[in-house]
């Protein structure tokens, strides 16, 4: 009588082996991925980071103080607009060729257009930018309006300039803005116009 042939048994680690190499390879290409990722946007948040420095954001949406050497932006305050507890007197009356005039802090403006106040640029999801999308950002800026279809931006935001940003830039810019820490800080709605430019 012929033995039968039996297949050798496999060992329990090999076996076990076996099946996790391939979950194994798989999580390790993840992982790989996500590296690349958060390289891909601590970059993009650096690339934000000096456009917003270099576009004189912190000139009027970091309050203003006065410091040993003079004016100098509240970085306890970064970029969280103006003041919700500085109140502002009825702005001065001016006479022509003047036209606007703004609070010591730069967060407060006044002209023809009434008094407008900057805007908290932090994350902060109730008072700021936290619940913003990137589209929401985007379209502020490319249209002049609140989230693309509110009220208009009003100077001194230079919208003018700012939409000729890149795509690319805008989205550094938010990606940015959504990585410095919130502020809660509610900014006042802006004032409408009224007789404050007096003369020709």
């Amino acid at each position: 009588m012929k033995r039968r042939l039996e297949r050798p048994r496999a060992r329990p680690l090999a076996l076990a082996l076996a099946l996790a190499l391939p979950a194994l390879a798989a999580t390790a290409l993840q992982a790989l991925a996500a590296g690349v990722t958060e390289k891909a946007d601590a970059a993009t948040v650096e690339r934000g980071r000096y456009l917003v420095s270099t576009s004189a954001c912190h000139d009027c949406h970091t309050p203003w103080k006065m410091g040993a050497k003079g004016p100098e932006p509240d970085m306890t305050r970064m970029l969280s607009g103006h003041p919700q507890d500085l109140a502002v007197s009825p702005p001065p009356k001016l006479q022509a060729p003047w036209m606007a005039a703004f609070a010591a802090t730069n967060t407060a403006w006044s002209g023809p257009w009434g008094v407008s106040f900057t805007a908290n640029l932090t994350p902060d999801p109730e008072t700021g930018l936290g619940k913003w999308t990137l589209r929401n950002f985007t379209e502020t800026i490319r249209t002049g309006r609140h989230m693309g279809r509110g009220r208009p931006v009003l100077p001194p935001m230079p919208i003018p300039v700012y939409r000729n940003f890149t795509d690319a830039d805008l989205a550094a810019i938010y990606a940015y803005l959504q990585s410095i820490p919130p502020i809660s800080n509610r900014v006042p709605e802006p004032l409408p116009p009224s007789d404050k430019v007096a003369g020709n």
